[in-house]
């Protein structure tokens, strides 16, 4: 057990605090509902999810899905918003775009939301977001991390916020440790042919050409593939140094089975989806052992809020292994960013005045993540960035952190930079 410290003591306390703050922002709000109608029940505060809760990314989708409902089902029991309770309205897109457009179209056409939580899957929502873009409807994106997901349309015009570090950081991030850190120069480079798979190759041999490198092999497969092998073997056959696999969580299974059958001990990075829990099922400990991905949130003892929200979703699932912590942070981070906008409008719900209060906070909000101080403004959409990505590593059937600096200093809050 890691013995608690100061900062733990600061940490705590700053979030006994924000949690006062909310009690007394949903006290005013009850205090000016019961002024305004004493008998009659307050309208809801409806906010939309989209996410995979079905499918082949329904892990992290059904982490996503249980976040928002954790800090939905806190707020309420506080007060709600200004009187109002808050209600999540969700719909399941199956991991696949054009059911997603039909959970997207339906959001938007019946069900009254004041704003979307969504997606997981950068090509779902590649084919939903000109839903929201051209309606001016707000959407907080907590999970799908494809670069050009907030750059469709400039941020000073757009209501599209991401809660989530996107792929130009990972891909930064991964070539940094990979070129900068450890001296590898021959990547190799595999991707499903998703959007998400698309995004990832760009991303990833646009940092290496930075550095006057390009992969020595790239290969695309199917995000259903049963076996990688052959791929696998050709990029061994390339000479690589390193493999980097992008894709969901079935398909990081296949690549590290395989990679665990050739005997081929390359060092092995991924995004975020390496860290599923479905990975380890469905891979086992062994052929996890030493991989490393990209993480906004590794669990750990050391911060007191992260480890109070752990315990809060950990009853809320019945104790059941979390799929993705950081799909469930992200969205539960996401509901609370949007309920400060809705206090900070005074209770206008409306998309142009949840933009203004998200584009321009008057305080930090110490969430579950980080504490997010000036995430957004009027030409930046995305709440990351690099310094806030930490490299963890499968060991023992857990995940840790690879760097032994970044777990000494894994209390302290790393802030969003370069605003």
């Amino acid at each position: 057990m890691t013995r608690s410290t100061p900062r733990d003591a600061e940490s705590l306390a700053l979030f006994e605090t924000s949690s006062q703050r909310w009690r007394s922002m949903a006290l005013l709000g009850l205090l000016l509902g019961f002024s305004a109608d004493l008998h009659a029940a307050p309208e809801p505060i409806r906010i939309g999810l989209i996410s995979p809760l079905t499918g082949p990314s329904a892990d992290f989708g059904n982490s996503m899905q249980q976040g928002a409902a954790l800090a939905v089902e806190q707020i309420n029991s506080i007060g709600g918003v200004l009187g109002r309770p808050l209600e999540l309205v969700t719909k399941d897109d199956g991991g696949a775009p054009a059911m997603g457009r039909v959970a997207s179209t339906a959001m938007l056409d019946h069900e009254n939301v004041v704003a979307t939580i969504g997606f997981c899957n950068t090509g779902v929502a590649l084919g939903s977001i000109d839903l929201f873009e051209t309606r001016h409807q707000l959407l907080m994106i907590p999970c799908a991390q494809g670069t050009v997901l907030t750059h469709r349309v400039p941020p000073a015009e757009s209501t599209i916020f991401r809660v989530a570090p996107p792929d130009a950081l990972i891909s930064e991030f991964l070539v940094a440790e990979m070129v900068d850190r450890r001296r590898l120069t021959r990547v190799a480079i595999l991707a499903d042919t998703t959007g998400y798979g698309d995004g990832g190759v760009a991303d990833l041999s646009l940092q290496l050409n930075k550095r006057g490198l390009a992969p020595v092999f790239v290969g695309r497969f199917a995000a259903d593939a049963a076996s990688l092998r052959d791929d696998l073997e050709r990029a061994r056959a390339a000479g690589a140094q390193a493999l980097v696999v992008y894709t969901v969580g079935p398909g990081e299974a296949a690549a590290v089975r395989a990679r665990a059958a050739m005997k081929w001990d390359v060092p092995y990075f991924g995004p975020w989806t390496l860290s599923f829990h479905s990975v380890l099922e469905a891979a086992g400990a062994g052929p996890l052992e030493g991989t490393m991905m990209t993480q906004s949130i590794i669990q750990d003892s050391a911060n007191e809020a992260r480890t109070a929200f752990i315990a809060s979703f950990g009853r809320r699932a019945s104790h059941h292994a979390i799929g993705s912590l950081m799909a469930a942070a992200q969205a539960y981070d996401s509901v609370h960013l949007l309920v400060r906008a809705m206090f900070a409008a005074h209770g206008d719900t409306s998309p142009r005045a949840l933009k203004h209060a998200l584009e321009n906070p008057t305080e930090p909000h110490r969430g579950v993540v980080t504490t997010y101080d000036h995430p957004f403004s009027d030409h930046d959409h995305e709440a990351f960035s690099l310094n806030m990505i930490w490299l963890g590593v499968w060991h023992h059937g857990e995940i840790h952190y690879f760097h032994a600096n970044d777990a000494l200093m894994s209390a302290a809050i790393r802030r969003k930079q370069g605003q």
